[in-house]
């Protein structure tokens, strides 16, 4: 697909050189090398990925990779040039996120098997971190399509960046209604980025790119094509990427269970929109709530759950206001169990006027939450 960022703003990535690029680029084509290889490979060549690409079978054994996943790495360089795969895609105009990029995003960052690399047509913005996740099932009913139409369009005219799938059905509706309402979405695919699935959504996913209000993200390299296993495992990115994630019609057997599954094992909120009892696409909705699922009626429960009213001005205080010692000292005092302020006064040893004001920048920051009566947790 011909969906190119501006030449002007192309960079392949902004952390490592482009030889230490291509050898990211190059291991993230070997079948058997995630998250955890990655790291093991970065640890026993001491970051030296060039060296690893190199390496003999013992020492790639040493590195902790196994026997199967060694074969495919002296499979794979025998027949590919790292230095031609990054040609490949700077020709393609497919920009690439490395864990070492500030642009990787920070929340994806921190949940378990965080991709190690991430090739994007577009670029994030600073407001992207304040993202929901939109899913549910290809089938939508009129009933589904009018409600996320309805709360897409809010949410995006809040401000609120919109994390979806690019399947058919509810996520095709979202993507469109946020370009729509003039905001922001993201759409995370299955496959590589020179192949857009389904084919159907080409001219949606070059309408998220060349409008500028949004990005195309994939953890599969180039000429991946779309796989079964593939979904589930791109999934865990639009939870990751969001803080929470919001599930409009969903049958049992659903896709959207499974990044709702990925969205609590990340600590993120989860909201459903009630359907009919009578209607099969809404029963794996129904059960949600059912099992303590935050139920959605209007675009405020979200909000107000998440802290999302004053999104512009806690960009701007996020990128005027650098964390500082008393900031650092109260995260490291909070988690997701609610604590009062009293507690936090008491522990931190700091005056109580200089604890309320830190605490009043940090939530205006995202950085926290009130959750009522002068309690406090983690905002992600």
């Amino acid at each position: 697909m011909e969906v190119h960022d501006s030449p002007a703003h192309y960079y392949p990535s902004e952390a490592l050189s482009l030889d230490e690029l291509a050898y990211w680029i190059a291991f993230n084509r070997v079948s058997g090398v995630g998250p955890v290889s990655f790291r093991g490979l970065l640890k026993y060549f001491s970051d030296d990925l060039a060296m690893a690409w190199r390496a003999d079978r013992k020492e790639l054994a040493q590195a902790g990779i196994t026997q199967r996943t060694i074969d495919n790495i002296l499979r794979l360089r025998t027949t590919m040039s790292p230095q031609q795969e990054l040609e490949r895609l700077e020709k393609l105009r497919i920009r690439v996120v490395t864990w070492r990029d500030g642009e990787y995003p920070s929340l994806l960052k921190n949940i378990d098997e965080a991709p190690p690399i991430l090739y994007m047509y577009g670029r994030l913005h600073e407001a992207d971190q304040f993202a929901l996740g939109v899913v549910g099932t290809r089938n939508a009913t009129g009933y589904g399509r009018q409600v996320t139409e309805r709360m897409v369009s809010e949410l995006a005219r809040g401000q609120v960046t919109i994390v979806s799938g690019l399947a058919l059905g509810i996520d095709t509706v979202a993507h469109t209604a946020a370009l729509d309402a003039g905001g922001r979405t993201i759409a995370v695919l299955a496959c590589g980025l020179d192949t857009i699935y389904p084919p159907v959504n080409r001219s949606l996913a070059k309408r998220i790119v060349e409008s500028g209000q949004g990005v195309l993200i994939s953890e599969y390299p180039i000429g991946m094509q779309p796989d079964a296993r593939n979904f589930p495992a791109r999934n865990r990115i639009i939870s990751g990427l969001s803080l929470g994630v919001l599930v409009i019609e969903a049958p049992p057997k659903s896709g959207a269970l499974i990044t709702v599954e990925h969205a609590l094992k990340q600590g993120r909120e989860i909201f459903a929109v009630p359907g009919s009892i009578l209607s099969s696409k809404s029963a794996g909705t129904n059960k949600l709530i059912q099992d303590g699922a935050r139920p959605v009626m209007e675009v405020k429960d979200i909000l107000e759950a998440l802290n999302l009213f004053l999104i512009p001005q806690q960009v701007e205080m996020q990128m005027a206001l650098p964390e500082n010692a008393e900031e650092r000292q109260l995260l490291a005092l909070l988690g997701h169990e609610p604590r009062h302020v009293d507690e936090l006064i008491r522990d931190c040893a700091l005056p109580t006027s200089q604890v309320v004001a830190t605490l009043t920048t940090m939530e205006l920051k995202g950085m926290i939450r009130s959750v009522g009566s002068m309690q406090y947790v983690l905002a992600r």
